[in-house]
């Protein structure tokens, strides 16, 4: 029990991990679409990064959307710098499991992903998403223009308002400007797509976003 409650609560810079200097080795180049998985990205390319659980699932929905240049599977929003995995899971890092999207907004809309996002989870459930529980599993998007912070803010009272109106309490998504984004394991990368059959806790709520709001 008392190993799950550490799991609930974020950690302070006194007991954080110290982490380390190095990067993350990860793979050149993205093992869907073979494209460059560290920047320079195409200088008209926007990225976004989502917070929605295990990034395993949450990476496949987002790489399967049209217009999405890369996805890569990475941790933010804590105090480690480079965590390993291994460190995010114990709670001690802050940092939530996450998705770097970079995406060509000439071929898909900021809120087509925003509405892809909330529909792909239950946003609803603080620290945890399903059956996984921790400070790693919030949801949150983080954004990187005034432009995406409105947009997103926008988009949470619309899906707010239709989770209320399917029975759903409070959503506890965060949301502000991106932290810095650590890339995670090279095993990680595209996961479901090198082990089609892996485990993917995401489920959403059966709610639609406003769809024709969502339109590219």
């Amino acid at each position: 029990m008392e190993f799950f409650t550490k799991k609930m609560k974020f950690p302070d810079a006194d007991n954080a991990l110290p982490g380390r200097s190095k990067e993350m080795s990860v793979p050149e180049r993205h093992f869907v679409n073979g494209n460059l998985m560290k920047p320079p990205f195409p200088e008209d390319f926007e990225q976004a990064i989502f917070g929605m659980g295990c990034f395993w699932g949450a990476e496949r929905h987002f790489w399967e959307q049209e217009g999405v240049h890369i996805t890569a599977a990475g941790y933010a929003g804590g105090i480690t710098p480079n965590p390993t995995y291994e460190e995010v899971c114990s709670g001690l890092t802050g940092h939530n499991e996450v998705v770097l999207v970079v995406f060509d907004p000439k071929v898909v809309n900021f809120e087509v992903l925003l509405a892809l996002f909330w529909e792909s989870h239950d946003p609803t459930q603080g620290m945890r998403q399903g059956n996984d529980v921790g400070t790693q599993y919030r949801s949150g998007i983080y954004t990187f223009s005034p432009e995406q912070s409105a947009r997103a803010e926008a988009s949470m009272a619309i899906f707010q308002n239709n989770l209320r109106k399917g029975g759903y309490e409070a959503i506890t998504t965060e949301i502000y400007c991106a932290p810095e984004f650590y890339y995670a394991e090279h095993y990680h990368q595209q996961y479901l797509a090198k082990v089609p059959n892996g485990y993917c806790g995401l489920g959403g709520t059966g709610v639609c976003y406003k769809r024709e709001a969502a339109k590219s």
